[in-house]
């Protein structure tokens, strides 16, 4: 007898057999969907590791430049001399009304010349703003007295450890090249007919660092006086305290400025300087990105965590882990490439073998469609947001702008999403189960 299975029956196990694999399916999009307070808490601690770690490498950073900008800036200042602080000059004649027998008058005219040629130099890890100043200028010293006076003219120089060549000093008719000043001051004496005035002309080239100055010290009144700056560089700035020029061109094709101090007649007149233009220090740029890359990560566990569970493709801890590897790639071998290479260039091989680790790794993992959502957002987050401390006063501002624009993208993107689903409801996990099969 052959026994032949009833319709019934292989319906009733073809149905069964349906829903297990309905079921099945459900849980495991389930299981990808949501996310424990584990897994959160894990990312949580993940991240707290890594921003150790980038305080340990900042920190190295820092104490590494310091160091090395200690000996590097006596090195540089002891080849190419301080800042320069030119002082106008001191003109008297002996007169027993005067302050300690001396009768102080000022130069009836001045006019100054003065080239800025920047030229940095780079030890270590630091560059130096270093310059050439190539210095000229003409006095016209009065005898203000009815009488012939003995006029006593000290010219300080700006610094006593720099070196000057092709110095001139001509008073009147009497040129003293060979004269070597005594406690930085060069001092000279000229007879000078009553009502007249003879001409001091001085003249040197220097280097020195950081900033360019002429000072007026203590000068209560000063009359037509004329200061022109040029400039080898187009990014100028003035120190605190300086006054501003009357009259400035720039010559765009150079990128070169002409400033000019045009004094008619001016009480209380301000200094006059220039500081150098900033340079990029790689040693202090590699420690301010490696103290504010945990904002970076953050920004991109959270893109990757919340849109992630909205498609479905949540990672496991350790994924994050090997993630946060991958950023912290980026910090330190760009700290080191900078001893060797400039620094773009450095920053670019950086960048380029993070987002391989990173970006293969994510594809590796999850494919395409997490790619899309990783690849943008380390982008923005470490590689845009790491540019920004090139630009001095841009990092907060970037930071800013980057968590209003996260913060819209998870806003967009999670409007709709059933959150008691993502966190794991058993009221949501119930429904999830297809209804028994009747008997």
């Amino acid at each position: 007898m052959v026994f032949t299975p009833s319709v019934t029956f292989l319906q009733r196990h073809t149905i069964a057999w349906g829903a297990a694999l309905i079921r099945d399916r459900k849980k495991t999009l389930m299981k990808s969907k949501t996310i424990s307070f584990k897994h959160i808490l894990a990312i949580g601690f993940i991240l707290v590791g890594a921003t150790f770690a980038w305080v340990v490498l900042g920190g190295a950073m820092t104490a590494r430049t310091s160091t090395a900008y200690g000996k590097n800036s006596q090195s540089v200042a002891d080849i190419w001399g301080p800042a320069q602080g030119q002082a106008h000059p001191s003109v008297w004649y002996l007169s027993p009304t005067g302050k300690s027998g001396r009768k102080y008058i000022q130069p009836t005219a001045s006019d100054i010349d003065i080239k800025l040629d920047f030229e940095p130099k780079k030890k270590g890890l630091s560059w130096s703003r270093t310059y050439n100043a190539d210095f000229a200028a003409t006095y016209t010293i009065p005898n203000p007295t009815p009488i012939e006076q003995t006029v006593y003219v000290a010219f300080p120089l700006p610094s006593e450890n720099s070196s000057f060549n092709n110095f001139i000093f001509q008073l009147g008719d009497q040129q003293t090249q060979q004269q070597t000043p005594r406690g930085g001051v060069i001092e000279e004496a000229t007879t000078i007919a009553p009502g007249a005035s003879v001409q001091l002309h001085i003249a040197y080239q220097s280097r020195g660092t950081d900033r360019w100055a002429y000072q007026l010290g203590d000068i209560d009144r000063v009359s037509n006086f004329k200061l022109t700056m040029k400039t080898s560089f187009a990014e100028i700035d003035f120190p605190d305290g300086a006054s501003s020029p009357t009259n400035r061109k720039y010559d765009q094709a150079n990128g070169t400025w002409n400033l000019q101090w045009n004094y008619p007649d001016v009480i209380n007149p301000q200094e006059i300087g220039m500081d150098m233009p900033k340079v990029l220090n790689p040693g202090p740029i590699a420690a301010r990105m490696s103290f504010f890359a945990p904002v970076s990560l953050l920004f991109f566990f959270a893109v990757l965590l919340i849109l992630g569970a909205v498609k479905g493709l949540n990672l496991h801890p350790m994924n994050y882990f090997f993630l946060a590897a991958g950023f912290f790639a980026f910090q330190i071998l760009f700290a080191y490439l900078v001893d060797l290479l400039p620094l773009h260039v450095s920053f670019i091989i950086a960048s380029l073998v993070s987002l391989i680790l990173v970006g293969g790794y994510v594809r590796a993992v999850a494919g395409m469609a997490l790619l899309k959502i990783a690849l943008p957002a380390q982008f923005a987050y470490l590689v845009l947001f790491s540019y920004s401390f090139f630009f001095d006063g841009l990092s907060g501002l970037t930071i800013t702008i980057g968590a209003i624009a996260t913060l819209a993208l998870l806003m967009i993107h999670t409007a709709k999403m059933d959150w008691s689903q993502i966190f794991g409801s058993r009221d949501i996990q119930k429904d999830v189960n297809p209804p028994p099969i009747p008997e």
